[in-house]
């Protein structure tokens, strides 16, 4: 802190922050009232430890290198991300990748679900819609990270068609009703994805932008966070999540322009993807198994309903 900040920074307070599946997070408060975040990177702390050794590339969502390059190419386009103070990555003297990040005094886009003052919650939101619909008008004619540079033969979708029989596999060892349908599931997923036209149009996404990635500060101005995931996709895979995330208020977010067969191939592997992903929080030790066993529950009475009827 000494060498970044200055020698009149010394630490008062160490807080862990809510949250944290795949990095810890902390926030440091400082005798002379200023305080920033401490981003730790230690993979044997991410409850997603085995997915993320086995991961493809493309699909890659975690590290430092990745929240380097998104936020420095988040902030040259003018979406708002918190300023990266430091970033240490030598392994020395810790194990870990680890970063001082600009602390934003606010709160978090769903307490604003329920403020009392419309006019609040319209600016929130339509500063949060604008801000993406510049995100992802930012186009190019092929998908995959900043760090990438490989031209991809298969369409993107394909990827998600794999992660979602993946998941699909794993849900159905531990719930019998996703068991006793599987192969109904996995019917629909070949179903929804025959449906998919060819593009070569892709946009800037977050790649996971539910509320609570998203912070408000004080004066209103919304800022995404976690945006280690963060590449050009098909922008239908974002709003087919922010259109569940989001509930009523995704109408400040939405567009005219979406695929329909693509926001609904999605938005069942999103459902299949959180089962799976609320069953490892729940088997791997995440402090909030409330939240784990809610998410995993009922992501898969979402999944089951593409096959009711």
């Amino acid at each position: 802190m000494k060498n970044v900040f200055g020698i009149s920074y010394l630490v008062a307070d160490v807080s862990r922050m809510h949250g944290g599946a795949q990095k810890v997070v902390y926030k440091i408060d400082c005798t002379n009232g200023f305080s920033f975040v401490l981003y730790v990177w230690d993979l044997t702390k991410n409850y997603f430890e085995e997915e993320k050794n086995n991961e493809n590339r493309t699909e890659q969502s975690y590290g430092s290198d990745l929240f380097e390059i998104n936020n420095k190419y988040f902030i040259q386009h003018g979406i708002k991300t918190p300023h990266l103070w430091y970033l240490n990555k030598e392994k020395n003297p810790y194990p870990f990748d680890f970063a001082f990040v600009e602390y934003i005094d606010g709160q978090k886009a769903e307490a604003y679900f329920q403020h009392s003052d419309r006019g609040v919650q319209n600016k929130v939101f339509q500063r949060l819609g604008d801000m993406l619909e510049a995100m992802h008008t930012d186009v190019r004619t092929t998908y995959g990270k900043l760090n990438q540079d490989v031209i991809h033969k298969e369409a993107c979708h394909l990827l998600k068609l794999e992660n979602a029989k993946l998941q699909l596999s794993y849900a159905s060892r531990y719930i019998d009703s996703i068991r006793a349908n599987e192969s109904k599931l996995l019917d629909t997923l070949y179903k929804l994805e025959a449906r998919i036209e060819p593009r070569q149009r892709y946009g800037f996404i977050h790649g996971e932008l539910g509320p609570d990635h998203v912070m408000v500060s004080d004066d209103l101005e919304p800022y995404l966070i976690d945006i280690e995931g963060a590449a050009f996709f098909d922008i239908e895979h974002e709003h087919s999540f922010l259109k569940f995330r989001f509930g009523d208020y995704y109408r400040y977010l939405m567009q005219d322009t979406l695929d329909p067969n693509r926001m609904v191939f999605y938005q069942f592997h999103h459902h299949l993807s959180l089962t799976s992903g609320g069953l490892k929080l729940l088997h791997r030790g995440f402090p909030d198994q409330s939240f784990a066993k809610n998410l995993a529950e009922s992501h898969s009475q979402r999944a089951l309903r593409f096959i009711e009827g």
